[in-house]
């Protein structure tokens, strides 16, 4: 999972890195691979064209048929999964359509990682009224001289002589050691109009020399007429580190699991079930309401991450079955919190309809602590289990505190947070739950989160076709997982 990166989103303050992916497109004059847009129209999206061998199905004879999702192959030891072939119309019977082996594999280069702590001496103040508050931009160069950003720091407030976290930067991400990288520094403005502060080209070799020479290097102030000017300002690299790094795929594939949990909102807010402007309306034709989606499709991605694939299921903030408000109650009105599959979440949730009032208000802290609770327990036990939480609410917290200080703790646990805002609601509050502007979150105790374990996405954004849920939700989970492993020097199984 990545994606392109840059700096300049509005407000980000945090630091990012990742891998830089482009979209790959046929001319019109080769033709297409049938097989590839059929894959991709039967499921309502545009075609990917790749610049492959293109076929002409009609001309082929058909052997066999299978299909499976990456995480069946991922989540092997050997990465390798034999499926039987099927007809078009399904098992054949007595007829033996063959097998197909397939073998997933990743690239040693994408293990080696060089990690950097920069820091910067004497920069030039921009501020009117106080000093820089200043954060490094990353970017390599491509083919047609054009720069593509791979990573940011965090932005230091008010220092002229900011000394940035350590940052990591794969072979995937810069290439060859001797590929230019181009070093932007600037002074963060919250409106995102960020003002250059000085910049400089070097490679990555360069980099691990300025270390090993304990030097520093001017930054530069580029000049519309092609002059440059050299500024006091210096980048120093105090840390060069090669190392192999382990990625989520290495761990998933030695024995390490993502166990899904999912909390629903019960409030009066989604509106009474039966009405059909109810977000918990459930449509007689099938079509899926908002939970629905959510649930569905987050959860046919985790499932494979997760071996026995039972998932606790808890709802919030409505009247059970014994008229008691709860803020988690087990979703299938049990003693027992876990249900068997996502069908068993989607239909403990269907049940739930019938026998839970909706009520009030929105608490966050107590499925939070729920999950806390088990990740904890299951952390002193298992180092290979790590723990996805789905929230899904449509209104504005009531304990927004204490839903912040229940987040502080569980980042020091094997725990991720997904949050899915449903409705019209105003959801500025889970944007600062997701800690994008990269102030860590802090409790009323002044402890500070270790590391940003919440993930927001509003479903406005989902139906207006902006984003995927999934690729939403989901991209930032590798990183946290690898963000806490790494911390706790946890290697995979077999290494």
């Amino acid at each position: 999972m990545g994606g392109c990166l840059s700096g300049d989103l509005k407000g980000g303050k945090q630091a990012i890195g990742g891998g830089v992916h482009g979209r790959s497109t046929m001319n019109n004059d080769t033709g297409h691979n049938e097989a590839i847009h059929h894959f991709y129209t039967v499921r309502g999206h545009s075609p990917l064209f790749t610049l492959i061998e293109a076929l002409n199905l009609n001309e082929q004879d058909f052997l066999g048929e299978t299909t499976c999702v990456l995480s069946e192959i991922v989540t092997k030891s050997n990465r390798t999964l034999t499926l039987n072939l099927r007809g078009k119309n399904g098992p054949g019977g007595s007829r033996n359509f063959g097998a197909l082996t397939v073998h997933a594999e990743e690239t040693f280069l994408s293990r080696m990682t060089v990690e950097m702590k920069l820091c910067c001496s004497r920069l030039y103040n921009v501020d009117m009224f106080s000093k820089s508050d200043p954060f490094l931009r990353i970017s390599r160069q491509t083919e047609d001289g054009n720069h593509v950003p791979i990573c940011k720091t965090e932005v230091i407030n008010n220092n002229l002589n900011p000394v940035w976290r350590p940052l990591y930067l794969s072979m995937q991400q810069f290439g060859s050691k001797d590929d230019p990288l181009l070093i932007e520094c600037f002074d963060f403005n919250s409106n995102g109009n960020h003002v250059l502060i000085g910049q400089l080209h070097k490679s990555v070799s360069e980099l691990e020399k300025l270390h090993k020479d304990r030097s520093g290097a001017n930054l530069i102030f580029p000049s519309h007429r092609g002059q440059e000017k050299v500024l006091k300002g210096q980048l120093f690299v105090d840390q060069f580190i090669e190392k192999e790094h382990f990625s989520f795929l290495d761990y998933i594939s030695s024995g390490f699991e993502l166990n899904f949990m999912v909390a629903i909102d019960f409030t009066a807010s989604n509106g009474t079930p039966r009405n059909q402007d109810s977000l918990h309306y459930i449509d007689p034709s099938g079509r899926l309401n908002s939970y629905q989606q959510a649930i569905m499709e987050v959860g046919e991605v985790i499932q494979f991450y997760d071996s026995d694939r039972r998932f606790p299921a808890w709802g919030f903030g409505g009247r059970t079955y014994d008229g008691t408000l709860s803020h988690c109650f087990n979703l299938n009105g049990t003693n027992a919190y876990e249900v068997e599959g996502v069908q068993g979440i989607m239909s403990a949730y269907a049940s739930a309809l019938h026998n839970v009032t909706l009520a009030g208000p929105t608490l966050f802290s107590h499925v939070i602590s729920m999950a806390a609770q088990m990740a904890s327990q299951a952390n002193s036990n298992c180092i290979t289990k790590y723990f996805v939480l789905l929230i899904m609410t449509d209104g504005v917290l009531t304990d927004i505190q204490e839903t912040m200080d229940a987040l502080v703790r569980a980042s020091d646990l094997p725990l991720s947070i997904l949050i899915v805002g449903v409705g019209n609601a105003d959801f500025k509050q889970m944007e600062v739950l997701d800690a994008d502007d990269g102030r860590r979150l802090e409790s009323s105790t002044g402890w500070v989160a270790t590391r940003d374990i919440v993930q927001f996405v509003p479903m406005q954004e989902v139906h207006s076709g902006q984003v995927s849920v999934v690729q939403a939700l989901l991209e930032e989970l590798p990183s946290q997982f690898l963000t806490y492993m790494r911390s706790r020097n946890i290697k995979p199984l077999h290494v």
